[in-house]
């Protein structure tokens, strides 16, 4: 009986002469197909938005009122062409720290800020510079805007800290994101909740505890999860703050 002519693949030997042809036209085709199916599943997914340090309009001189929630955000009276009077921003400072600290940051203290603002979709933050130069009290004065009440919701989504998902880092997956958000959360830069559905226009809130308190500890169980979670929401300024009801948060699939 004579042995069969036909062309044979094996792993360790040269590839037969005649399938060449074959096996080129193979992977073309598996490597046409896996760059199609990656374009598809990246098209399904929402845009995040621009996320950057708005370094191109320069440093940001802003004067205002500042309104402890607990942490200080600004009410800005006179501001400039990238941050307009009426705006009401969210502030932190260098590094993972927030500008609670700062002897200028009372609650009800008209001041006037310097530094970088960063932005992202509906929602920015100023990181102001270091020392006197970054946060001062000013003449003038202004009143907190009163809040609106917009009443209790469900939210799903995710909790940031809120200087990473305005651009000062990628907002990342997994453990090292968690850790990192949670060292800014804790060292004073505003939280914020990334709801899947937009709340009177914006997708972005930044988050207290109950009735404006600060964010208890286990929430920091939470951070970077895909959860629901029950709260108030209020507008201030034109800020919408999201006070949450720790006991209500649940981790998602």
């Amino acid at each position: 009986m004579s042995a069969s002519k036909a062309p044979f693949f094996v792993g360790y030997l040269k590839v037969p002469a005649s399938l060449k042809p074959f096996l080129i036209v193979v992977a073309a085709v598996l490597m046409a197909a896996a760059g199609s199916l990656s374009i598809l599943i990246g098209a399904t997914q929402d845009d995040p938005g621009d996320a950057r340090f708005a370094g191109n309009y320069g440093n940001q001189r802003l004067s205002g009122v500042i309104e402890l929630l607990p942490l200080p955000i600004l009410h800005v009276v006179e501001g400039t062409e990238r941050v307009p009077a009426g705006r009401t921003i969210m502030l932190s400072a260098g590094g993972k720290n927030g500008a609670q600290n700062r002897p200028a940051a009372q609650d009800g203290q008209y001041v006037t800020v310097n530094g970088v603002a960063m932005e992202r979709g509906t929602i920015d933050m100023l990181q102001i510079r270091g020392g006197n130069r970054g946060i001062s009290a000013s003449d003038g004065s202004a009143q907190i805007p009163v809040p609106e009440n917009l009443g209790r919701w469900k939210l799903a989504g995710e909790i940031c800290d809120g200087k990473c998902l305005n651009g000062a880092m990628r907002p990342g997956r997994g453990l090292a994101h968690k850790a990192c958000a949670n060292l800014c959360i804790i060292g004073g830069v505003p939280p914020v909740f990334v709801s899947t559905q937009p709340v009177a226009g914006s997708d972005f809130l930044m988050i207290t505890g109950p009735e404006k308190s600060e964010l208890p500890g286990k929430v920091y169980d939470y951070v970077a999860q895909y959860v629901s979670v029950e709260g108030e929401i209020s507008r201030h300024g034109d800020l919408l703050v999201f006070a949450l009801d720790p006991d209500t948060l649940e981790v998602l699939p």
